[in-house]
């Protein structure tokens, strides 16, 4: 008899040690929950990490500018395309840097064009041909504005007579009393203003 009554009591004491272990459990559970639903990371940070990692941001592409003339003043500007072989060469070799060669650049209608003027011979200076500046027209923020340009190429008749020309109203002026000619010729070049009068990107 009283060996049954301490089985029965080791028995109560097991069970009891159960149900109290099963309780502790179960109160530690929602807690686990709780943290496994927070997450640690939103889908926006992780595709902002991702799209931003292996990124220098001080390494900016630098893409050297030229030099050239509206209304009397100094501009800078890029040269990016052009649809011409022979000046795609040039302008790579001069800039030290490439000018792509698109030739679909010479079928653009001309209402999408503005000039550049270059001269062919004149004051030794730091344009395509080795003469003087490059002469631009209609510069941003006026209605005739395009990055797209057709080359006129202008040619002094008395070369001992040429003078440096820095704004469109002085090269139609050369060109009507006959101290220049032109020659309107179909290469058409990429060249976005980066510095203009009032203006710079």
């Amino acid at each position: 008899m009283k060996t049954r009554t301490i089985t029965f009591l080791v028995l109560l004491l097991t069970v009891a040690m159960l149900i109290s272990s099963c309780s502790a459990a179960q109160e530690e559970a929602p807690a686990a929950s709780t943290s496994q639903s927070q997450p640690t990371e939103s889908m926006e940070d992780m595709e902002e990490s991702t799209s931003m990692e292996g990124m220098d941001m001080g390494d900016n592409p630098a893409i050297p500018a030229g030099l050239a003339y509206l209304d009397g003043q100094e501009i800078r500007f890029v040269h990016t395309e052009v649809s011409d072989p022979d000046v795609a060469k040039l302008l790579t070799d001069m800039m030290a840097s490439p000018v792509i060669l698109v030739p679909a650049l010479a079928q653009a209608p001309d209402s999408m064009l503005a000039n550049v003027y270059v001269f062919k011979n004149g004051i030794p200076g730091m344009g395509p041909l080795g003469f003087q500046p490059d002469v631009f027209d209609n510069p941003p923020g006026t209605e005739g504005y395009s990055p797209l340009r057709k080359i006129i190429f202008l040619t002094w008749a008395d070369e001992s007579k040429a003078r440096e020309l820095k704004s469109l109203a002085e090269v139609q002026a050369s060109l009507e009393n006959g101290e220049l000619s032109q020659e309107i010729s179909n290469v058409v070049v990429n060249m976005p203003f980066v510095v203009w009068p009032g203006g710079s990107r």
